[in-house]
C-alpha cells in the first residue's frame, strides 16, 4: 500500500507538469504487470541463485550482479514479451571517482552519435533501423489476425520481444559510452537539445527517437551527479553549427545541414561542421 500510494503521488506530480496524462487504475490487460513491497523483517533477501519474496518465499532467479548495501524494496516486474524482472533497490554509499583536469565537449547527431573535441567519433548504431522491416513484418501478420485468438497473441508477442531487443540494445550501447564519457572526464559540456520539439520534424522524427539524445542526457546527467563530475548545458538556441570556434565569425550559409565542411571566410580555419560544434558547445556550456 505505501508503494502504491507514492506511485500515485509520482503519477499526479507528472501530470500537473504535463509529462503525462492523468493517472487511472492498473489494468489486468496491461501487457507490462508489476508490483512493489517493501524490506520489512527481513521478507526480502538473496542467498546466491535464489530471492527470497514476500508470500512467495524462496524462489530460483539469474542473479545479474552481486547485492550491495542494505535492500530498501523489490520490483517483480513482467514485461511485454512475457519475462519475468526482480529489481532489488538497496542502499549504498557511492564515492566520487578522482578529480582531474580533462574538459569535454560533445555534440549529438544523427549520422555520428557523439563527436567530441578530443576526437573521439562515436558512430549511431541505429537499432530501431536494424530491426525495422522484421518488426513491421510481425506487426502486418498482427494486424491480419483475429484480435484475441492464439495466434494473434503469437505474433503480438513476437513484436514486443523485437521491441524488447531494440530497448536493450539502445540502453547497453548509451550505458558504456556515458560511462566512459564520466570515467575519463572532469567536466562534459553538451547542448541542451529540446527533443520533444524536435520530433515534430517529421522528416527526422523516426531518426531522432532512435537515437534517444533524452535517455542520453538523463544518463550522462545522473552518474555526473553521483560520481562528482560536472555537466554544463549550452543553449538550445546558440549558433554552435555556425560559430567559427576560433575567431567567433558566424556563417549563416552553414544553416543547411547538408554543409559538412566549411572554411572561415574571416580567419581561413577549414571546419569540420560537428567538430566545430562541439568546441562551440565546450565554450558556450554555462
Amino acid at each position: 500500500m505505501q508503494s502504491a500510494v507514492r506511485h500515485v503521488a509520482d503519477s499526479f506530480d507528472r501530470f500537473f507538469k504535463k509529462q503525462n496524462q492523468a493517472p487511472r487504475f492498473k489494468s489486468r490487460k496491461h501487457p507490462v504487470q508489476s508490483y512493489t513491497t517493501k524490506q520489512t523483517n527481513g521478507n526480502i533477501a538473496i542467498k546466491e541463485n535464489k530471492l527470497k519474496l514476500p508470500k512467495l518465499s524462496w524462489v530460483r532467479f539469474a542473479n545479474s550482479r552481486a547485492l550491495e548495501g542494505r535492500i530498501l524494496s523489490a520490483m517483480v516486474r513482467r514485461n511485454a514479451a512475457g519475462k519475468y524482472f526482480a529489481s532489488i533497490v538497496c542502499e549504498v554509499d557511492i564515492h566520487p571517482l578522482p578529480q582531474n583536469n580533462k574538459e569535454i565537449g560533445i555534440d549529438l547527431g544523427l549520422k555520428e552519435f557523439a563527436v567530441c573535441t578530443d576526437g573521439l567519433r562515436e558512430a549511431n548504431p541505429k537499432w530501431f533501423r536494424h530491426y525495422e522491416k522484421k518488426l513491421a513484418f510481425w506487426q502486418r501478420r498482427m494486424a491480419r489476425r483475429t484480435k484475441g485468438g492464439s495466434n494473434w497473441l503469437k505474433a503480438k508477442q513476437k513484436v514486443a520481444q523485437i521491441h524488447e531487443k531494440i530497448a536493450n540494445g539502445r540502453h547497453d550501447f548509451l550505458h558504456q559510452l556515458t560511462t566512459r564519457l564520466i570515467r575519463e572526464n572532469q567536466t562534459i559540456s553538451i547542448e541542451n537539445l529540446r527533443v520533444a520539439n524536435m520530433l515534430k520534424n517529421h522528416k527526422l522524427a523516426k531518426s531522432i527517437a532512435d537515437a534517444s539524445w533524452g535517455e542520453f542526457e538523463r544518463q550522462i546527467t545522473y552518474k555526473a551527479s553521483g560520481y562528482g563530475r560536472t555537466v554544463k548545458m549550452a543553449d538550445t538556441f546558440a549558433p554552435t553549427s555556425q560559430t567559427c570556434h576560433v575567431c567567433g565569425f558566424i556563417n549563416q550559409e552553414v544553416k543547411n545541414l547538408s554543409v559538412r565542411q566549411w572554411t572561415c571566410p574571416c580567419c581561413d580555419a577549414l571546419h569540420d561542421r560537428d567538430e566545430n560544434a562541439a568546441h562551440n558547445i565546450k565554450q558556450m556550456a554555462i
